[in-house]
């Protein structure tokens, strides 16, 4: 009786576990056996299908569709989406299960996102066949829109017309009415000629150029809302040519505190915390961009010239997403430099202008515009 007496307790034990061990995992929303599937990736195409059409809203769960790409988009956007892109959401849950994202899709975190996902009552299978299409995502990427081709193909059209018109004209002489080719010969040389300078024109120059950028980075909150001033995060422009990039650091500064954002969670926040952990730095994509032959200095402009952002950049403090609003091309530079005036009575640097500071004083002249300074004069900004 004593020698199994223990041997009794011994299997209680070991049943009381096994009893919690599968009451923890019946009240969890995925079993093991379904995260170990997942990982397996042993799925079919239909799976990935079924996945996709969950997560595009095209299933309708208890009379209701629930559309993910509603919110989460899969291509670039022209307009600011404050909701982190699908393929943003894949990637970080890629190496998680999906367990993970029942979390998130079930009891999300902050007021914003309970809100949207409130209405959500998703099962465990649907939830692994939207973690089965999100995985795909972050092997086919976004999708990216076809280019249009149409004047590229009315040019390779007429640029044949013409040759054959020429050819005729002048060599084989099979069609006699020569009129023909005179008109053929007028339409699409006036097309070509049309075609090579507005193209020609446009190389370099990309009005309301609005980059997507690896972080949804707000100017209108931060220099608008929060009145950040420029020079805070740039602060190269007063003595640098170039305006400088905030280093993570610097972001830090803030969000080591803030780690929510008012429209995008904490979603967006983590990704500058990620990197500053990891000591990489954000890869933004510049926008305001300059051909190499061309030299700007900012410290000329700002500490100088005493011009503020806005004037080159445009009110950056109402953008959301930040844009070239100006042409920046040689003629709305030589243009600003003909018609801005410059302070020569306050500002120690034109007083190296002796003739021009004396007609100042002896009021020969009232303003000195850029120009009369050698502000069109090619070596200035070409050398």
């Amino acid at each position: 009786m004593h020698k199994t007496f223990p041997l009794k307790v011994f299997s209680y034990i070991i049943s009381l576990l096994l009893f919690l061990n599968l009451s923890i995992s019946a009240n969890s929303t995925l079993t093991q056996s379904e995260d170990s599937v997942l990982n397996k990736h042993s799925f079919a195409k239909e799976d990935l299908v079924r996945g996709e059409r969950l997560f595009f809203g095209l299933v309708y769960l208890e009379n209701k569709s629930v559309n993910c790409a509603g919110c989460h988009n899969i291509s670039p956007s022209d307009t600011m989406n404050w909701n982190p892109s699908a393929i943003d959401i894949s990637e970080k849950y890629l190496a998680l299960t999906a367990e993970d994202l029942s979390r998130v899709l079930l009891k999300p975190a902050g007021e914003k996102m309970s809100e949207a996902h409130k209405n959500f009552n998703l099962t465990t299978e649907e939830i692994v066949l939207i973690k089965v299409y999100m995985d795909e995502l972050t092997v086919a990427g976004e999708k990216q829109d076809k280019p249009v081709i149409t004047n590229l193909v009315l040019f390779i059209i007429a640029s044949l017309l013409f040759l054959y018109s020429t050819t005729d004209l002048f060599i084989t002489k099979r069609l006699k009415q020569n009129w023909i080719h005179f008109g053929i010969l007028t339409i699409t040389g006036i097309f070509i000629t049309w075609t090579l300078v507005v193209e020609g024109l446009a190389v370099g120059h990309s009005p309301e150029y609005a980059p997507d950028q690896p972080i949804k980075f707000s100017h209108a909150i931060h220099a608008g809302q929060n009145q950040t001033d420029c020079i805070y995060c740039h602060s190269y422009a007063p003595f640098s040519k170039t305006a400088g990039i905030p280093p993570a650091n610097v972001c830090m500064n803030c969000h080591l505190l803030v780690r929510d954002g008012t429209r995008t969670g904490a979603f967006e926040i983590e990704k500058v915390i990620r990197d500053y952990e990891e000591g990489r730095a954000v890869e933004w994509i510049k926008v305001h961009n300059l051909p190499d032959h061309v030299f700007f200095n900012h410290s000329q402009h700002v500490t100088v010239g005493k011009l503020t952002c806005q004037e080159c950049h445009g009110p950056v403090e109402t953008m959301e997403r930040i844009k070239l609003s100006e042409e920046m091309t040689m003629g709305w530079c030589i243009n600003c430099h003909r018609t801005k005036n410059v302070n020569f009575r306050e500002n120690k640097f034109y007083q190296e202008y002796k003739d021009l500071t004396e007609q100042i004083r002896n009021g020969i002249t009232d303003s000195v515009t850029v120009e009369r300074i050698g502000g069109t004069e090619c070596m200035k900004c070409h050398y």
